[in-house]
């Protein structure tokens, strides 16, 4: 993507974050050294509470950064999580996506003050410095390891989208920030959803108690059709083509490995208990991708250090047969944590969440509002919550399988909590960006990360 493929592993490491790539693994996370810090928790491994609301208690006001659908989404997730809620302020480098936000918002009875929106690449910070206690955090993930440090700076609370960087060096970022928010008594929530859906919740419970005994293997699939795109539109630098389009390219949006099939590996890695895999078997290439510099397949197997392997796979090519699954295969049976599903050894159904009649007025609310009801009851009750190193973790195994298919190389754990790459832009403004191509990596001609 930048001068040539050979390039595509190191470019702007002299940007703000180049000092990270020099921080030992020990300096970020203790204990992560090794074979792919097998002890190290990601978090404390519970089944998150189900609430119908969140509890009542001091206003709350929250400033969205990034008002495109998911952050428009998430600004409406967090009105619905109960009373005493407040959209407050808006962030966006784009005029039409921040007018279209406020329109939705308005619709539902949310008028935000105009001196309270803020157009352009210093609109975190704008939005982090108004009268806000919670920042949601929406944008593409290309700019969430220097918004969160902000944020984090600032004292806020955080709602951080997945994922949270698209490069190791913003993954370490993130670690520390995460760190830094837990010293101050901040609640940090992940977007990563189906830890906070009652199917999802109910399933694992199951399994955590011995449904299908000891996991010895997994199996996880996310086949889909092909995301949105944007062509390239006359008068367009190439900042905003690529911000207009982020989905396609690696560098914004980390690789749909990262944006997406990070939902069935956070699942994955919640049922193991937060282990972590020593190395990354990886594959892919590209169809029928028609923008950016993505591959469109990839085909991973994770290998843990006690030789468990867990094969995930993820398609986005549209007319093809979909499915979405996460296999755990165990000693007495095996479970579909994605279709909230448990078998016998002999295939036969041992237990499946029943799906409640969406109808009944008692009927809680689904998992994307559930994110943000656990955010209000953490700040209300006084009782922290940080998912950031969970966050973090799970798009660090992300990008080790992409890192792994883009290069063809086999690639370690610690290779990456000490890799240097940075995907970031050497300046964040409107115009050209030196070296821009739409290259389309190929396997076996970069160097190992």
């Amino acid at each position: 993507m930048e001068n040539s493929q050979s390039n595509r592993r190191s470019f702007f490491k002299t940007s703000a974050l180049g000092a990270l790539g020099t921080i030992t693994v020990p300096a970020i996370l203790t204990g992560c050294t090794g074979s792919g810090a097998k002890n190290v928790p990601i978090m404390e491994i519970k089944a998150h509470e189900i609430s119908l609301k969140a509890i009542d208690g001091k206003p709350l006001k929250a400033g969205l950064v990034g008002c495109g659908g998911r952050g428009t989404g998430a600004a409406l997730d967090f009105l619905a999580a109960g009373d005493g809620l407040q959209i407050t302020a808006l962030g966006d480098v784009f005029q039409d996506k921040l007018d279209a936000c406020r329109e939705a918002l308005k619709a539902k009875g949310h008028e935000i003050a105009n001196e309270n929106c803020f157009v352009g690449f210093d609109n975190c910070k704008k939005v982090t410095d108004s009268d806000v206690d919670i920042v949601l955090l929406c944008t593409p993930p290309i700019f969430r390891p220097d918004d969160f440090d902000y944020v984090v700076e600032k004292g806020k609370h955080c709602f951080m989208e997945k994922p949270c960087a698209t490069d190791p060096t913003g993954v370490r970022q993130v670690l520390i920030a995460g760190k830094k928010a837990a010293q101050q008594g901040l609640t940090v929530v992940s977007g990563t959803c189906l830890r906070s859906g009652k199917e999802f919740i109910e399933t694992y419970k199951r399994v955590a108690n011995g449904a299908i005994g000891e996991i010895l293997s997994a199996h996880v699939s996310r086949l889909g059709g092909a995301l949105w795109f944007r062509q390239r539109e006359p008068g367009w630098s190439d900042m905003e083509y690529i911000l207009r389009n982020w989905v396609n390219f690696c560098r914004t949006s980390g690789d749909f490995m990262v944006e997406q099939f990070i939902h069935e590996i956070d699942l994955m890695t919640w049922y193991l208990d937060g282990r972590l895999p020593v190395r990354a078997e990886a594959n892919g290439g590209r169809q029928r991708r028609v923008t950016g510099d993505m591959y469109d397949h990839i085909s991973i197997t994770y290998v843990y250090e006690n030789g468990m392997r867990a094969h995930c796979t993820s398609r986005q090519i549209s007319g093809c047969d979909t499915i979405y699954s996460c296999m755990l295969y165990g000693t007495k049976g095996y479970a579909d944590a994605r279709q909230n599903k448990i078998y016998n050894n002999d295939g036969t159904i041992a237990w499946e969440y029943e799906k409640p009649n969406r109808e009944d007025p008692d009927q809680v609310p689904g998992m994307m509002v559930q994110e943000h009801i656990r955010l209000v009851n953490s700040i209300r009750t006084g009782k922290p919550v940080n998912e950031a190193e969970q966050l973090a973790h799970s798009t660090l195994l992300a990008i080790m399988g992409r890192e792994s298919a883009y290069t063809g190389k086999f690639i370690t754990w610690d290779q990456m909590m000490a890799s240097d790459q940075n995907l970031r832009f050497e300046k964040n403004e409107f115009g050209s960006i030196p070296g821009f191509k739409e290259e389309i990596p190929l396997a076996g001609t970069a160097p190992k990360i």
